[in-house]
């Protein structure tokens, strides 16, 4: 076997990597498979996205390099959304950057803000993103556990001087994956003040702020006084709109900070199709109409998958925002193990909590990613596990 370099080796196995064959092989077996394991829900995207891309595709232009740049209207439409969504008021060209999907900007980020074995303090459990593009850009991630005593929130005092000294980025997420919680504004002001005291970069993936239930409403970290100038917010259209496969987001902040991570990208990719983007347009535009039923789809299926579990005796609380559950498991069990036996046992996927880190032991995630017959049918399912 050729060599691999050491920050290949500390790569993690990345979740759900391993499940394509036993799923196969259960499925040649005949067994009804459901799949609550990743965040891809069966629903569509809205049909005037489709129309404008199948449009878009028919333009020669549109089919050239897009450079960083992108589409200028894609840039100004973003602007106007977060202005009217969050009241953030953003350059286009300076303060906003279009992405591959944000899971390739946040992976980039630390290769433009950190050195060698400068820490970046990510959450456990989290994103697997965050840590992979901290270890290959050669850096040291300091995993802090996401508690329930803590709200799953990042405590951000008690680090030793030492370790605040070397600190260049500190990674949120809030609505959470896979925890679902939400954070106060007093604590997103808290966050932005330890990166001013430490001269890092507060990375807050906001991928699931449209997806909240119950009349919440996600905030920005850049509605925070004085956030734009440590701060960079990664918003994405593969949840909000049901989107995963086309690859579309953007991320914006300080225009300094947006700038070296322009530069990063211009090394490594050419940015997203011009059609692509201009499909963005027409979905920031129709957002107030169609997001309204899209949430409601996944109210409804929260409520029913919150009573089925519960009913069947697992300790489940009704999350205020994104399209998950985060479930303790019942006894001692490892995730892992549960996880292998609802699928083996079951042929119901779920994502172990272990796999997205240590601090996720205890635990197991499913997705609303399924019709209401299906999320009952899996809880009965899990049900019997809890029997065995």
């Amino acid at each position: 076997m050729i060599k691999r370099s050491q920050k290949f080796v500390n790569l993690p196995d990345y979740p759900l990597s391993d499940l394509a064959d036993t799923k196969t092989n259960l499925i040649a077996r005949g067994v009804e498979i459901i799949d609550l394991g990743a965040g891809d829900a069966d629903l569509s995207p809205p049909i005037e996205v489709i129309q404008s891309l199948s449009e878009a595709c028919r333009q020669v232009e549109m089919s050239r390099y897009s450079f960083q740049i992108g589409l200028p209207s894609f840039r100004e439409e973003i602007a106007n959304w977060m202005k009217n969504r969050f009241g953030t008021k953003l350059d286009p060209y300076r303060e906003i950057l279009p992405l591959l999907g944000s899971k390739e900007g946040i992976a980039k980020l630390p290769l433009a803000f950190m050195d060698p074995g400068e820490v970046a303090v990510v959450p456990d459990p989290g994103y697997q993103s965050y840590l992979g593009g901290v270890i290959l850009a050669g850096g040291r991630p300091l995993l802090v556990p996401l508690l329930p005593e803590e709200n799953f929130l990042i405590p951000l005092d008690g680090f030793q001087p030492d370790i605040s000294s070397q600190i260049r980025l500190l990674y949120l997420n809030y609505p959470n994956n896979p925890t679902t919680a939400v954070a106060p504004s007093e604590y997103l002001q808290k966050a932005v003040e330890f990166c001013q005291k430490t001269r890092s970069v507060l990375v807050h993936d906001h991928a699931y702020s449209e997806i909240a239930f119950d009349g919440y409403r996600p905030s920005s970290i850049l509605e925070i006084e004085g956030a734009k100038d440590v701060s960079l917010e990664f918003h994405s259209f593969s949840k909000t709109y049901n989107m995963t496969g086309w690859r579309l987001g953007w991320v914006a902040g300080g225009a300094d900070l947006i700038s070296a991570l322009t530069k990063v990208k211009t090394f490594m990719d050419t940015g997203p199709f011009k059609a692509i983007q201009a499909a963005g347009v027409t979905a920031l535009k129709i957002h107030e109409k169609w997001m309204p039923e899209n949430v409601a789809i996944f109210q409804s299926r929260r409520d029913v998958a919150v009573e089925s579990f519960t009913k069947v005796g697992f300790s489940v609380t009704k999350p205020k925002a994104t399209m998950y559950l985060w479930v303790p498991i019942p006894g001692k069990e490892g995730s892992i193990s549960f996880a292998k036996r609802a699928l083996e046992q079951e042929g119901v996927i779920v994502l172990p909590g272990a796999g997205l880190g240590s601090g996720g032991e205890g635990f197991f995630r499913i997705a609303l990613t399924v019709e209401d017959r299906l999320m009952r049918a899996a809880a009965r399912r899990l049900g019997r596990l809890i029997d065995r």
